[in-house]
């Protein structure tokens, strides 16, 4: 589990690290500063309020996008529920996706 210290008291993180907006998505986004490998974070998926964890293995601006499961090059990228490109590079679970590894599909 995730802890953070205040005033000496280790406590449970309650903010989302990683947002996911649909159920159906191999992708979740970034919504903090900093994150650094190896954090575990807080994911929420919008479309049901649901939550999950997952170890990032890198670190990944925010902003940016994190492999929900192993993506490799080929696959198609999908946020909102909707095909947002193909992979041109592989991802770990965890791993971050962006313009390196992604690409969209109209050219």
């Amino acid at each position: 589990m995730l802890e953070v210290q205040a005033r000496g008291v280790a406590q449970m993180a309650t903010r989302p690290h990683l947002l996911v907006h649909h159920k159906g998505d191999n992708v979740g986004v970034v919504v903090v500063e900093g994150l650094t490998a190896g954090t575990e974070m807080l994911a929420v998926c919008t479309e049901d309020d649901s939550d999950f964890r997952i170890t990032a293995k890198a670190d990944i601006p925010i902003g940016h996008k994190v492999a929900l499961t192993a993506l490799r090059a080929g696959e198609t990228v999908i946020k909102y529920g909707e095909d947002i490109g193909k992979m041109v590079g592989d991802a770990e679970t965890g791993g971050h996706v962006h313009t390196h590894n992604l690409k969209t599909k109209r050219w």
